[in-house]
């Protein structure tokens, strides 16, 4: 990889069941254990995978649609089916829902037309995250020492 391609965030334990992602940027998101644990509202590692399908495919569309109507709601919901099979534990039935409305004013009719096909063309081409999930991009792991 090189340095204008890679991406990279390092996971840190900053607690029992508790992480901290951080960015190359300096920016980081905290995380931890399952709701089934009830430790608390923050984030799962899943939910932060949806969320960043969620993220990335919305940056998409608000780029092309944003620059003809600024939008009155603004809304994706990503879902999925977590199962555990044969395959082992995975999301099934991933869906991206977009709630999305403009005013009526200048540049809207255009911002309504535009949105299907920012839609599709971020899910067919340009959303990194959910690109590399559908393609099926293969997955290293390694240990090293400390």
């Amino acid at each position: 990889m090189s340095e204008q391609t890679e991406r990279s965030v390092v996971v840190e334990r900053t607690g029992a069941g508790r992480f901290v992602a951080t960015n190359a940027r300096g920016g980081s998101i905290s995380f931890g254990t399952s709701p089934e644990s009830g430790q608390d509202s923050g984030f799962t590692p899943v939910e932060l995978f949806l969320a960043a399908i969620g993220g990335c495919t919305a940056v998409d569309v608000d780029i092309a649609t944003a620059r003809h109507a600024e939008p009155a709601r603004f809304s994706v919901t990503v879902r999925g089916d977590k199962v555990s099979d044969d395959l082992g534990n995975r999301l099934t039935n991933l869906e991206v829902a977009f709630t999305v409305d403009f005013p009526d004013g200048e540049g809207a009719e255009r911002a309504r037309a535009i949105l299907p096909r920012a839609v599709k063309a971020s899910h067919d081409r340009l959303c990194t995250v959910s690109r590399t999930v559908e393609t099926g991009t293969p997955v290293t792991t390694t240990v090293t020492e400390a």
